[in-house]
Order: structure tokens, then sequence, then C-alpha cells
């Protein structure tokens, strides 16, 4: 079968391009930055001995690392206006949805590079008589945040990838606008190469530097 590409024709859909582009970035930035606030929260409130706060929390990380992303973007947007009574726009629900995503993730990397540290640590930090806060700043958080910077730099990269499923509710991110293209030119090969290459382009500088930093951290 012969097939004659041709990327002309996108260069008048420059404006969606650049818009969807747009949206794909912010995104990835406003979800990874919130979700890394909300992990820090559920992750310290995990380590902690009290049970009737760890233990929802807890929960709450297993459901959202335990269900597929799509299905808490649909969930989120239809089933969740219904309890609360209170309707959401689809960026709105996005954002909630790959937020707590991102926070699930990010709390298990915090957790775990914080319980990595040996007991001995803290053993040494309260013999000094610092308080739990003091020897967190100065004691376990430098060491522990060495360990949790290339999986939170690879949670970044595959938070970004996420926001591809934005387009199920109608937001305008890069995928969307690839559709819309695609339903007015008829050309999906040139269109999707293009979208494939504009997130390689952004993907692949990401993956160097959690590399880098693996490489780093390791000597």
């Amino acid at each position: 079968m012969h097939y004659e590409w041709s990327f002309g024709f996108l260069l008048q859909y420059s404006r969606l391009i650049a818009v969807g582009t747009a949206y794909t970035i912010s995104f990835t930035v406003a979800t990874a930055v919130t979700g890394f606030a909300v992990g820090c929260v559920v992750a310290i409130a995990s380590l902690s001995n009290v049970r009737f706060i760890s233990a929802p929390l807890v929960m709450l990380v297993e459901v959202f690392r335990c269900t597929p992303v799509l299905v808490q973007l649909v969930w989120i947007y239809y089933a969740l206006p219904v309890l609360i009574g209170i309707e959401l726009s689809p960026a709105v629900a996005a954002f909630i949805a790959l937020s707590f995503y991102a926070g699930a993730f990010y709390s298990e990397i915090i957790r775990g590079g914080i319980a990595s540290i040996d007991p001995g640590q803290w053993d040494a930090g309260r013999a000094l008589g610092m308080r739990r806060f003091e020897l967190m700043k100065r004691i376990v958080m430098p060491q522990a945040l060495k360990r949790m910077i290339p999986p939170l730099v690879n949670q970044a990269v595959l938070q970004l990838k996420n926001t591809s499923l934005l387009s199920v509710l109608a937001v305008p991110d890069l995928l969307y606008q690839g559709q819309l293209i695609t339903s007015a030119t008829y050309r999906p090969l040139e269109t999707y190469t293009m979208i494939a290459v504009i997130y390689f382009i952004i993907l692949f500088p990401m993956t160097r530097v959690a590399r880098m930093l693996e490489t780093r951290l390791a000597r």
C-alpha cells in the first residue's frame, strides 16, 4: 500500500498544537506539585503511630494505586458530583484525579525514602536531644531526599504521559487537539506522528535527568 506523507498541513493548526502542548505541560506541572504536597502529608501521617489517621490514608493510597487512571478520571467527573452535589468541570475533575493519583505514588516514594534511613540515625538524634521535627529536618530528610529524587523524577515522567488521558474528558490537551485535527483533515498518520514527536521532545530530557541523577547518587 502506497501512502504519501505530507506534514505541511499541520502548519495551519499550529495554534491548536501550541494550546494543546501548553495544557499538557501545565497540567503535568500543576498536578505533580499538588501531588507531591499531598504525598508529603500522606507519607508523614502514615508513618505516625496514630492508627485512626494513618489507616484511612493508607487505604486512600491503595485505592488510587490499584485502579487505572482512566477509571479515576471518569469516576471523579461523573460519580463524584452525584455524591457531593457539586458539578465539576472537566479540567477540575482531571486536576483532582491526576493530583491524587500522583500523590498516592509520591507518598510511597517519600515514605519508602524516610523508612530506608537506618534506625540508628533516629536514635542518635534523640540522644542529642532533638525533637522529631528537628531530627527530620537536619538528619533524616537530607539523606532520604537523595534516595527519593530519581523515583520522583521518574514519576513526573509518568505523570506527563498520563495527561494524554485528559482527552477523554474533552480537556484540550495535546492528544485532544490531535483528535480535532484528525477529524478535520482525515490524516491521522501525520497528526499522531507529530504528537509522538512532541511528547518525545518533552520527555527525553526528563528521562536523561533521571538517569543522570541515579548515576550520580549511586556514586
